[in-house]
């Protein structure tokens, strides 16, 4: 193989195998500091050394178009949530905008794209680290990379100074909880006449996800079972939705049935009466969606719904301080009542609709105990009487 150096930018080979000229052209580097090279080949020095011009040609006459000088880091954030999340659950867009409004507009702003310096944004997120967990680091700096790359490809700056920038490590975030066995039992006596008991208990005794319970239909609850079948089906309910995009659940193994513990059977059939009394006190202001928790009116709960309605309860109950629980730490609960009775962490992971056991140490850690039983009727014995 001969190495031969065309006139001006770029060079000239011949392959020997493919038994053709290689003309490769340099130019230079990318937003992520990434060296450019594209090649062209030909069957004689000539049409190699044409293509090698043409691409070098292009190259140049992109080169010529400016970026804008004008251009904020505000108006690049701007546009990147209005135009370049489509498809997106509006949740997780307003969660961006948040974060944007919150943390990277009011520092960064102001400032030009053009003027934009690794070093600035090192500072940014520096200033950040002392405030902000490392997850709420990663997410605003996945933001403004975003919102930069998407300026660069639109040829409002020339590379991008985001990606060059390491996420430092932030403050420990808030560590998941998990009820004791003596918490779980004096919320579920508390709050019995509460609104929130069904759901806190289907929560807590099956594990599902916050999402889930708020798409869950009466169709996809069975309070009965079949007893008489062989094998018997228990009752159970059927996690196949979530309020997701799509109203698909978070993962493929997350479509899950599951079998009821007796505490939960009767919890939801006190509920389906009660929702019932709400339906015709409603009378013409209920709106019927066939879920199984609702307003009082039958529409769908939101997530600042469950989380009020939740903190509301916890207030019944002695020796609880509401403002330190989230509903998600119900499903951390279940994973820690049947860790402590030594339930196989391969079980545990099926029954929360994890995709690998890895995801349920990761997860749940703090929760998770050694090993050997099973679900419903694990709770069932946690739980008896």
């Amino acid at each position: 193989m001969t190495q031969r150096r065309s006139r001006g930018d770029g060079s000239l080979h011949w392959d020997e195998e493919r038994k053709r000229w290689i003309a490769t052209a340099s130019l230079g580097y990318d937003g992520d500091g990434k060296r450019i090279r594209k090649k062209a080949s030909g069957r004689t020095k000539t049409e190699a050394k044409d293509k090698l011009k043409r691409i070098i040609r292009e190259h140049e006459e992109r080169s010529l178009v400016r970026p804008s000088e004008t251009c904020t880091v505000e108006e690049a954030v701007t546009n990147w949530l209005e135009f370049g999340l489509p498809g997106k659950d509006p949740a997780t867009v307003e969660n961006y905008a948040i974060l944007c409004r919150t943390h990277v507009i009011p520092a960064l702003g102001k400032r030009r794209l053009t003027d934009l310096s690794v070093d600035d944004v090192d500072r940014w997120l520096a200033a950040k680290a002392k405030r902000l967990s490392t997850r709420s680091l990663q997410s605003i700096h996945s933001c403004l990379n975003r919102a930069v790359q998407r300026a660069v490809v639109r040829d409002k700056v020339r590379r991008n100074v985001v990606a060059l920038c390491a996420v430092p490590t932030g403050r420990p975030g808030r560590p998941s909880k998990a009820l004791t066995f003596a918490q779980a039992e004096a919320i579920l006596e508390a709050i019995e006449s509460d609104r929130m008991h069904a759901y806190v208990v289907v929560s807590l005794l099956t594990g599902a996800r916050t999402e889930e319970l708020r798409a869950l239909t009466w169709d996809h609850v069975d309070l009965d079972g079949q007893p008489d079948t062989q094998p018997p089906i228990p009752p159970h309910i059927a996690v196949w939705r979530s309020v997701r995009e799509g109203g698909d659940t978070k993962t493929r193994k997350s479509r899950r049935t599951l079998a009821l513990p007796a505490r939960a059977v009767l919890a939801l059939r006190l509920h389906r009466l009660a929702q019932n009394a709400e339906r015709q006190a409603a009378s013409e202001r209920w709106r019927e969606h066939g879920l199984v928790f609702t307003t009082a009116v039958g529409t769908p709960l939101d997530a600042a719904n469950v989380r009020r309605a939740f903190r509301r309860a916890l207030g019944r109950v002695d020796g609880i301080d509401p403002a330190e629980w989230t509903p998600r730490e119900l499903r951390h609960s279940f994973v820690s009542l049947l860790s402590d009775r030594e339930v196989p962490i391969e079980v545990i992971s099926q029954l929360v609709g994890h995709s690998s056991t890895a995801t349920t140490e990761k997860v749940y850690r703090m929760q998770i105990r050694p090993v050997i039983q099973t679900g419903a009727t694990t709770i069932d014995r946690i739980f008896e009487g």
